[in-house]
């Protein structure tokens, strides 16, 4: 069982900086891939960010290239998301989610690779 706590959002003028945190409790953190989503209101859930159990490998939304940056700590059990050169679009409801498989594969960008989630933080950006 793997339980995730979300922190650090908020509203931010565009062009600011976020930084989310994402605890987690639980021995399989660092063993699971892990990753990011978020939800816009009348939009689906979509893939922004993910990481590696070892978090040597991360992988991104073509959307947020260049301007997120995803990390772990597995000492810690956090994952963050480190968010610069906020646009309006970025607002959502963003989520962190612990997948079954160390290894990222092409299938892990989908929600359904994930088996436990947060509850979310509300970012905000207003342009």
């Amino acid at each position: 069982q793997v339980q995730l706590v979300e922190s650090g959002g908020g509203l931010v003028q565009a062009g600011g900086s976020l930084r989310l945190s994402c605890a987690a409790s639980g021995r399989t953190f660092r063993y699971s891939i892990m990753g990011w989503f978020r939800q816009a209101p009348g939009k689906e859930r979509e893939f922004v960010a993910g990481i590696s159990g070892s978090g040597t490998g991360t992988y991104y939304a073509d959307s947020v290239k260049g301007r997120f940056t995803i990390a772990r700590d597995n000492a810690k059990s956090i994952l963050y998301l480190q968010m610069s050169n906020l646009e309006a679009e970025d607002t959502a409801v963003f989520y962190c989610a612990a997948g079954s498989a160390f290894a990222w594969s092409e299938r892990s960008s989908s929600p359904a690779q994930y088996k436990y989630w947060g509850q979310g933080t509300q970012v905000t950006v207003s342009s």
